[in-house]
């Protein structure tokens, strides 16, 4: 299993973004929407309308990296907070990233 640095800063988008979005588009999202730096040491965690999709957005030393997950028969459990992101611990990350 992928596993994640625990000291790794992890930001939550609780919006729904559009899945067709890659790597430019989500770390535009970062920038401008959340006011975050993409090339920060964290990682981006962006869902689809239905729950059943997540892109995961880091940088490391010169490039970006992009994971992306997909559930057939559920849904991942998204926090109800009333801000647009959320900071969520590595291991939480993994809880999410487990779903299934």
């Amino acid at each position: 299993m992928f596993r994640l640095n625990a000291n790794l800063a992890v930001y939550l988008h609780r919006g729904a973004i559009d899945f067709r979005k890659n790597i430019n588009g989500l770390s535009a999202i970062v920038e401008h929407e959340l006011r975050l730096d993409p090339f920060a040491h964290a990682a981006f965690v962006f869902g689809n309308r239905t729950k059943d999709r997540i892109k995961i957005l880091g940088w490391s030393r010169n490039r970006f990296w992009l994971l992306q997950k997909r559930l057939e028969n559920a849904r991942f459990v998204w926090p109800r907070e009333d801000t647009s992101v959320i900071e969520i611990t590595v291991q939480q990350l993994h809880w999410l990233a487990a779903a299934s």
